[in-house]
């Protein structure tokens, strides 16, 4: 496939690699205007400067990119693959985004970021979804850039788990754009932001991201933490929500897929 990306910070980095190895091509890169290298033949800085023969376009670059970027890619019938699912939290931007897929008949999807078990969360709200929780776990040092830094001396922690915030997923997503994509992506597979209860922790005996989702409903109980990996090149960047991006854009276009 010939595929768009936007972006180019360490996710980007590893999407276009996993894509070469995967024999598909990377025919575009969308960035700032000020972010565009000389030299650089793929790198365009509009959403009418991209190839007409793009199978789809990856979105590496965060929320703001998501916001500005994404509605004219849908409009245009291009669909488009997100790690940036924190954002869809702003209703106008969700609503906006909705809007220009269905006016291009295209698709938006989510990838599931850093996070695993929204398969079961999604299957389960077809029945009675009681209530869903998340609990976001990072070094004090993976807060750094957040709201955490006004509560908390993030330098200074010690001696473990330092809460910080306690609300719905909507008020974590829309707080925490760097942090939180996480509490949205269990929100979207379960019972919404607003329903959905998020704990966020600086726990100083920790060196990797735990995440955990805890649900109860008809068809049982759940209980799921993941332990996720930086990415070599940004500690700040989660592996699993690179490799996810990936395995979006085969489920999408491959003629099986779980």
């Amino acid at each position: 496939m010939k595929l768009g990306l936007i972006g180019k910070g360490a996710i980007a980095h590893y999407v276009s690699t996993a894509l070469e190895e995967r024999d598909h091509v990377v025919g575009a890169v969308l960035l700032r205007e000020r972010s565009i290298e000389r030299g650089q033949p793929l790198q365009v800085a509009a959403v009418q400067d991209l190839p007409d023969d793009l199978d789809a376009v990856i979105d590496c670059a965060g929320h703001t990119a998501l916001a500005y970027y994404g509605p004219d890619i849908l409009a245009s019938g291009i669909s488009l693959i997100t790690v940036s699912v924190g954002a869809l939290a702003d209703i106008r931007l969700h609503e906006e985004l909705e809007a220009a897929a269905r006016h291009g008949k295209a698709r938006l999807h989510l990838a599931s970021g850093a996070i695993g078990a929204l398969d079961c969360l999604q299957a389960a709200r077809i029945g009675r979804l009681d209530r869903v929780t998340y609990t976001g776990r990072k070094p004090p040092g993976g807060w750094k850039g957040s709201p955490a830094e006004a509560s908390l001396d993030l330098d200074r922690l010690q001696g473990g788990a330092w809460p910080h915030f306690k609300g719905t997923a909507r008020e974590a997503a829309l707080a925490y754009p760097k942090n939180a994509n996480v509490a949205a992506a269990v929100a979207l597979a379960g019972v919404g932001f607003d329903a959905t209860e998020v704990q966020l922790i600086a726990d100083a005996d920790i060196t990797e991201n735990i995440h955990q989702i805890e649900a109860e409903g008809e068809f049982g109980s759940l209980r799921f933490e993941i332990k996720g990996r930086s990415l070599p090149n940004n500690p700040r960047s989660s592996a699993l929500a690179a490799m996810s991006a990936v395995s979006k854009l085969e489920q999408t276009f491959q003629p099986i897929a779980i």
